[in-house]
Protein backbone atom coordinates (compact mmCIF):
# COMPACT_ATOMS: atom_id res chain seq x y z
CA UNK A 1 0.00 0.00 0.00
CA UNK A 2 1.30 3.52 -0.55
CA UNK A 3 0.01 6.87 0.89
CA UNK A 4 0.35 9.98 -0.97
CA UNK A 5 0.22 13.77 0.70
CA UNK A 6 -2.20 15.56 -1.94
CA UNK A 7 -1.34 18.70 0.88
CA UNK A 8 0.37 19.05 4.09
CA UNK A 9 -0.76 21.74 5.40
CA UNK A 10 -2.78 24.03 7.72
CA UNK A 11 -6.33 25.60 6.54
CA UNK A 12 -4.55 29.31 5.63
CA UNK A 13 -1.16 27.86 3.73
CA UNK A 14 -0.43 29.52 0.65
CA UNK A 15 2.81 27.61 -0.12
CA UNK A 16 1.52 24.24 -0.29
CA UNK A 17 -1.96 22.61 -0.41
CA UNK A 18 -4.10 21.82 2.41
CA UNK A 19 -4.14 18.63 3.89
CA UNK A 20 -5.58 15.59 2.66
CA UNK A 21 -3.83 12.33 1.30
CA UNK A 22 -5.10 9.25 -0.85
CA UNK A 23 -4.17 5.39 -0.19
CA UNK A 24 -3.36 3.51 -2.94
CA UNK A 25 -3.82 -0.58 -3.06
CA UNK A 26 -4.18 -2.86 -6.03
CA UNK A 27 -5.34 -0.18 -8.51
CA UNK A 28 -7.91 0.94 -5.74
CA UNK A 29 -7.68 4.42 -4.12
CA UNK A 30 -9.34 5.51 -0.50
CA UNK A 31 -9.34 9.40 -0.55
CA UNK A 32 -9.16 10.96 2.94
CA UNK A 33 -10.64 15.30 2.61
CA UNK A 34 -9.97 17.08 -0.05
CA UNK A 35 -8.80 20.72 0.77
CA UNK A 36 -10.05 23.89 0.13
CA UNK A 37 -11.26 24.23 -2.96
CA UNK A 38 -10.96 22.61 -6.95
CA UNK A 39 -7.54 22.74 -6.19
CA UNK A 40 -7.76 19.07 -5.26
CA UNK A 41 -8.26 17.82 -8.59
CA UNK A 42 -4.90 19.39 -10.12
CA UNK A 43 -3.15 17.52 -7.14
CA UNK A 44 -5.09 14.38 -7.82
CA UNK A 45 -3.58 15.13 -11.41
CA UNK A 46 0.15 16.28 -10.45
CA UNK A 47 0.00 12.61 -7.86
CA UNK A 48 -0.65 10.66 -11.48
CA UNK A 49 -4.23 9.92 -10.31
CA UNK A 50 -7.57 9.73 -12.46
CA UNK A 51 -10.20 11.93 -10.12
CA UNK A 52 -12.42 9.08 -11.72
CA UNK A 53 -11.06 6.31 -9.96
CA UNK A 54 -11.18 7.65 -6.72
CA UNK A 55 -14.58 5.56 -5.65
CA UNK A 56 -14.03 5.68 -1.78
CA UNK A 57 -13.91 9.04 0.24
CA UNK A 58 -13.90 9.68 3.54
CA UNK A 59 -14.09 13.14 5.51
CA UNK A 60 -13.28 14.05 9.11
CA UNK A 61 -14.85 16.97 9.55
CA UNK A 62 -17.12 20.08 8.33
CA UNK A 63 -13.94 22.80 8.25
CA UNK A 64 -13.48 24.42 5.03
CA UNK A 65 -9.96 23.17 4.31
CA UNK A 66 -10.94 19.41 4.74
CA UNK A 67 -14.47 19.99 2.75
CA UNK A 68 -14.46 22.03 -0.22
CA UNK A 69 -12.49 19.91 -2.37
CA UNK A 70 -14.97 17.18 -1.47
CA UNK A 71 -18.02 19.40 -2.94
CA UNK A 72 -16.09 19.78 -6.16
CA UNK A 73 -15.25 15.54 -6.23
CA UNK A 74 -18.99 15.65 -5.78
CA UNK A 75 -20.18 17.85 -8.76
CA UNK A 76 -17.49 16.12 -10.85
CA UNK A 77 -18.98 12.75 -10.38
CA UNK A 78 -22.59 13.95 -10.88
CA UNK A 79 -21.49 15.98 -13.63
CA UNK A 80 -20.37 12.73 -15.54
CA UNK A 81 -22.75 10.38 -13.96
CA UNK A 82 -25.75 12.88 -15.82
CA UNK A 83 -23.61 12.43 -19.21
CA UNK A 84 -23.46 8.73 -18.92
CA UNK A 85 -19.09 9.28 -18.64
CA UNK A 86 -18.53 7.69 -15.45
CA UNK A 87 -18.41 4.09 -14.77
CA UNK A 88 -20.07 2.54 -11.37
CA UNK A 89 -20.51 3.90 -7.88
CA UNK A 90 -18.83 6.18 -5.35
CA UNK A 91 -18.85 6.20 -1.96
CA UNK A 92 -18.31 9.18 0.69
CA UNK A 93 -18.34 8.21 4.45
CA UNK A 94 -18.30 10.47 7.16
CA UNK A 95 -19.95 11.31 10.37
CA UNK A 96 -23.89 12.24 10.78
CA UNK A 97 -22.96 16.33 10.54
CA UNK A 98 -20.71 16.12 7.32
CA UNK A 99 -22.77 13.52 5.73
CA UNK A 100 -26.31 16.02 6.46
CA UNK A 101 -23.47 19.23 5.30
CA UNK A 102 -22.89 17.46 2.09
CA UNK A 103 -26.74 16.93 1.37
CA UNK A 104 -27.68 20.65 1.62
CA UNK A 105 -25.06 21.44 -0.28
CA UNK A 106 -25.32 19.50 -2.94
CA UNK A 107 -29.01 20.26 -3.59
CA UNK A 108 -28.43 24.18 -2.91
CA UNK A 109 -25.12 24.35 -5.44
CA UNK A 110 -25.59 21.23 -8.05
CA UNK A 111 -28.27 20.78 -10.90
CA UNK A 112 -31.51 18.63 -10.28
CA UNK A 113 -30.56 16.26 -12.84
CA UNK A 114 -26.78 15.94 -11.02
CA UNK A 115 -27.74 15.24 -7.85
CA UNK A 116 -30.17 12.70 -8.86
CA UNK A 117 -27.59 10.34 -8.97
CA UNK A 118 -26.90 11.06 -5.16
CA UNK A 119 -27.87 7.87 -3.10
CA UNK A 120 -28.41 6.07 -6.50
CA UNK A 121 -24.97 5.96 -7.31
CA UNK A 122 -23.66 8.53 -5.53
CA UNK A 123 -23.82 7.10 -2.17
CA UNK A 124 -23.27 9.77 0.98
CA UNK A 125 -22.59 7.00 4.14
CA UNK A 126 -23.21 8.13 7.89
CA UNK A 127 -21.02 6.19 10.27
CA UNK A 128 -20.63 6.45 13.50
CA UNK A 129 -18.37 6.05 16.81
CA UNK A 130 -16.43 2.38 16.59
CA UNK A 131 -18.46 1.67 13.39
CA UNK A 132 -16.20 -0.83 11.06
CA UNK A 133 -16.63 -0.16 7.08
CA UNK A 134 -14.88 -2.59 4.46
CA UNK A 135 -13.60 -0.76 2.01
CA UNK A 136 -11.08 -1.70 -1.17
CA UNK A 137 -11.16 -5.06 1.15
CA UNK A 138 -9.69 -3.59 3.98
CA UNK A 139 -11.32 -3.37 7.90
CA UNK A 140 -11.88 1.01 8.67
CA UNK A 141 -12.96 1.62 11.69
CA UNK A 142 -14.03 4.83 12.05
CA UNK A 143 -13.76 6.81 15.29
CA UNK A 144 -14.81 10.12 17.30
CA UNK A 145 -11.48 12.08 18.07
CA UNK A 146 -13.44 14.30 20.95
CA UNK A 147 -12.58 17.27 19.81
CA UNK A 148 -13.92 20.11 21.22
CA UNK A 149 -14.01 22.68 18.25
CA UNK A 150 -16.09 20.49 16.39
CA UNK A 151 -17.17 17.03 15.82
CA UNK A 152 -14.43 15.04 13.79
CA UNK A 153 -13.75 11.66 13.41
CA UNK A 154 -10.29 9.46 12.39
CA UNK A 155 -10.07 5.80 11.45
CA UNK A 156 -8.00 2.76 12.00
CA UNK A 157 -6.97 0.76 9.08
CA UNK A 158 -6.06 -2.80 9.67
CA UNK A 159 -3.08 -3.94 7.18
CA UNK A 160 -1.41 -6.94 6.11
CA UNK A 161 0.71 -8.84 9.53
CA UNK A 162 -1.46 -7.71 12.00
CA UNK A 163 -0.46 -4.00 11.14
CA UNK A 164 -2.53 -0.49 11.30
CA UNK A 165 -2.52 2.49 10.56
CA UNK A 166 -3.90 4.96 12.19
CA UNK A 167 -5.36 8.83 11.62
CA UNK A 168 -6.09 11.32 14.37
CA UNK A 169 -7.62 13.80 12.09
CA UNK A 170 -6.12 17.34 12.36
CA UNK A 171 -6.03 17.77 16.65
CA UNK A 172 -4.02 16.74 19.00
CA UNK A 173 -3.99 13.16 20.10
CA UNK A 174 -6.70 12.37 23.13
CA UNK A 175 -7.01 9.40 25.35
CA UNK A 176 -10.15 8.71 23.97
CA UNK A 177 -8.25 8.03 21.03
CA UNK A 178 -5.53 4.91 23.02
CA UNK A 179 -7.70 1.78 22.00
CA UNK A 180 -7.01 2.82 18.31
CA UNK A 181 -3.51 4.66 17.97
CA UNK A 182 -1.83 2.43 20.84
CA UNK A 183 0.98 -0.04 19.09
CA UNK A 184 -0.29 1.60 16.25
CA UNK A 185 2.34 0.73 12.78
CA UNK A 186 1.60 4.10 11.08
CA UNK A 187 0.50 6.65 13.01
CA UNK A 188 -0.95 9.95 11.24
CA UNK A 189 -1.12 13.42 13.44
CA UNK A 190 -0.97 17.06 13.03
CA UNK A 191 1.75 19.03 14.08
CA UNK A 192 1.40 22.99 13.38
CA UNK A 193 4.83 24.18 13.94
CA UNK A 194 7.85 23.66 15.78
CA UNK A 195 7.74 23.77 19.56
CA UNK A 196 10.51 26.32 19.25
CA UNK A 197 8.54 28.34 17.26
CA UNK A 198 5.38 28.32 19.60
CA UNK A 199 5.42 31.61 20.49
CA UNK A 200 4.93 32.99 17.01
CA UNK A 201 2.75 30.17 15.17
CA UNK A 202 0.13 30.18 18.35
CA UNK A 203 -0.62 26.24 17.99
CA UNK A 204 -2.47 26.03 21.52
CA UNK A 205 -4.69 28.46 20.78
CA UNK A 206 -5.71 26.79 17.84
CA UNK A 207 -6.25 23.44 19.62
CA UNK A 208 -3.13 22.29 17.38
CA UNK A 209 -0.05 20.40 18.78
CA UNK A 210 3.66 21.30 18.20
CA UNK A 211 6.23 18.75 16.62
CA UNK A 212 7.49 18.24 20.32
CA UNK A 213 3.92 17.22 21.34
CA UNK A 214 3.13 15.11 18.20
CA UNK A 215 6.21 13.33 18.76
CA UNK A 216 6.12 12.42 22.68
CA UNK A 217 2.46 11.18 22.18
CA UNK A 218 3.83 8.85 19.51
CA UNK A 219 6.75 7.60 21.81
CA UNK A 220 3.97 7.12 24.70
CA UNK A 221 1.85 4.75 22.36
CA UNK A 222 4.34 2.53 21.32
CA UNK A 223 4.15 3.82 17.31
CA UNK A 224 6.36 2.66 15.24
CA UNK A 225 6.42 5.05 12.32
CA UNK A 226 4.76 8.96 12.92
CA UNK A 227 3.80 10.94 10.03
CA UNK A 228 3.28 14.42 10.78
CA UNK A 229 1.31 17.04 8.45
CA UNK A 230 -1.21 19.73 8.91
CA UNK A 231 1.92 22.59 9.25
CA UNK A 232 2.16 26.23 9.16
CA UNK A 233 4.20 26.97 5.54
CA UNK A 234 6.48 29.85 6.40
CA UNK A 235 9.55 27.05 7.29
CA UNK A 236 7.91 24.82 3.79
CA UNK A 237 11.50 25.07 2.20
CA UNK A 238 13.18 23.30 4.81
CA UNK A 239 10.45 22.05 6.95
CA UNK A 240 11.63 18.42 6.53
CA UNK A 241 14.83 19.08 7.81
CA UNK A 242 13.79 21.18 10.76
CA UNK A 243 10.67 18.82 11.57
CA UNK A 244 13.08 16.09 12.28
CA UNK A 245 15.77 17.68 13.77
CA UNK A 246 12.98 18.44 16.18
CA UNK A 247 11.32 15.59 16.50
CA UNK A 248 13.86 12.87 16.98
CA UNK A 249 14.71 14.40 20.25
CA UNK A 250 11.43 13.09 21.13
CA UNK A 251 10.83 10.17 19.41
CA UNK A 252 12.49 7.03 18.82
CA UNK A 253 10.33 4.96 15.93
CA UNK A 254 10.54 6.39 12.10
CA UNK A 255 9.39 9.82 11.44
CA UNK A 256 8.06 11.25 8.23
CA UNK A 257 7.45 14.68 7.10
CA UNK A 258 6.29 14.17 3.76
CA UNK A 259 5.90 17.26 1.24
CA UNK A 260 3.21 17.47 -0.92
CA UNK A 261 2.69 15.05 -3.61
CA UNK A 262 5.47 12.70 -2.12
CA UNK A 263 4.55 9.21 -1.55
CA UNK A 264 5.08 6.63 1.15
CA UNK A 265 5.05 3.11 1.15
CA UNK A 266 3.62 1.81 4.15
Amino acid sequence: MQLTMLGTGHAAVTECYNTCFVLKENKKYFMVDGGGGNAVLCQLKKAGFDWKDIKEIFVTHKHIDHLLGIVWMMRRICHLMSRGEYSGEARIYSHDEVIALLRDMADKLLLKKETRFIDERLHLITVSDGEAKIINGRKVTFFDICSTKTKQFGFCMELDNNRKLTCCGDEPYTPCEEKYAKNSTWLLHEAFCLSSQADIFAPYEKHHSTVKDACEAAERLNVQNLLLYHTEDRNYANRKKLYTEEGKKYFSGQLWIPDDLETVTL
